[in-house]
């Protein structure tokens, strides 16, 4: 961990911190680590830094998920990062992953497997999760309506493996769910932690009421608001985002709004603002409900 998988992790989000505008100093602070050392991560190829995850079986794509989601999570808190961290890593203990270098170290740990024994039900948590995504998913993929309702800015669905407690227990879909010849179709199948902005969104309203487990976010507008009446769902709305320096104006707004209402709702209504496309954010007791839930709106919209 700390000689090959934390530097390799820190090589590449101090670029991902970098590409965002950060200055060296501020990643430095960020990282916990010196101006010399973000210099010289800056400075190396990234290869060497894929090459290095490579020895955890964590291919490419993943180690790029892993880094843009420490990268978001280290401009929120330290405190947050430290804990996504930890929880890619024991995810990569508990599902043998590290088992292999770790024996080329001390081969007298051939037959062990306490880390599999110890994480493993976590990974089995989030495989249980990506089945009821996947299974959602192919409830929208399959509807002629729900199209109808899709934002703009797409849409994601979200679901929570066990108790969640980061983005890394939170399975969505990367790249989001995007209109293809006027079905919905998602880019790449589920996966946890793939998703920062949706993790957080659920993760906040969970904190209010764990019953919840999935979110879906759907477009917001008159009709849309008809439909919700008409299907009785209780409401929490937005607005008034935070200032410049908020990397997600929206969870920091459903966060300040969750301290102040003492209700219940069914969802949250985004109203938007100038660069911020209105949304309804959906949430239920597990994904394949929240489909459930879209779709019957989508129903509703479409016959208005």
């Amino acid at each position: 961990m700390m000689s090959e998988f934390l530097p390799a992790m820190r090589h590449l989000v101090a670029g991902r911190l970098r590409a965002g505008g950060l200055s060296q100093s501020r990643i430095s602070a960020l990282l916990g680590i010196t101006q010399a050392s973000v210099s010289l991560y800056l400075s190396r190829d990234s290869r060497k830094a894929y090459s290095s995850l490579a020895r955890f079986s964590v291919t490419q794509g993943q180690a790029d998920r892993y880094a843009n989601q420490l990268a978001a999570e280290a401009g929120r808190s330290a405190v947050v990062a430290v804990g996504a961290l930890h929880d890619i890593w024991t995810d990569l203990l508990g599902s043998g992953s590290v088992c292999q270098a770790h024996r080329a170290l001390y081969p007298s740990l051939a037959d062990c497997d306490v880390c599999i024994k110890e994480y493993g039900r976590r990974k089995g948590e989030r495989t249980e999760a990506i089945s009821e995504v996947t299974e959602a998913v192919r409830m929208l993929e399959a509807s002629p309506t729900f199209v109808v309702v899709m934002p703009e800015v797409s849409v994601n669905i979200a679901c929570a493996a066990g108790d969640a407690q980061s983005p890394a227990d939170v399975v969505a879909v990367p790249g989001r769910i995007v209109k293809v010849k006027n079905r919905a179709k998602a880019m790449l199948p589920p996966e946890a932690g793939a998703s920062v902005h949706m993790s957080r969104v659920l993760l906040l309203v969970r904190g209010k009421n764990p019953r919840i487990r999935a979110c879906l976010n759907l477009r917001y507008d008159d009709k849309m608001a008809a439909a919700m009446r008409k299907a009785g769902l209780r409401t929490l709305r937005i607005g008034g985002y935070p200032t410049a320096g908020v990397t997600d104006p929206t969870a920091e707004a459903i966060e300040r709004a969750l301290k102040r209402s003492p209700v219940s709702f069914d969802a949250v209504v985004d109203e938007g603002e100038s660069g911020i496309e209105p949304n309804v954010y959906l949430f239920a007791a597990g994904a394949k409900e929240v489909a459930e839930l879209a779709l019957r709106l989508a129903r509703a919209y479409s016959a208005a």
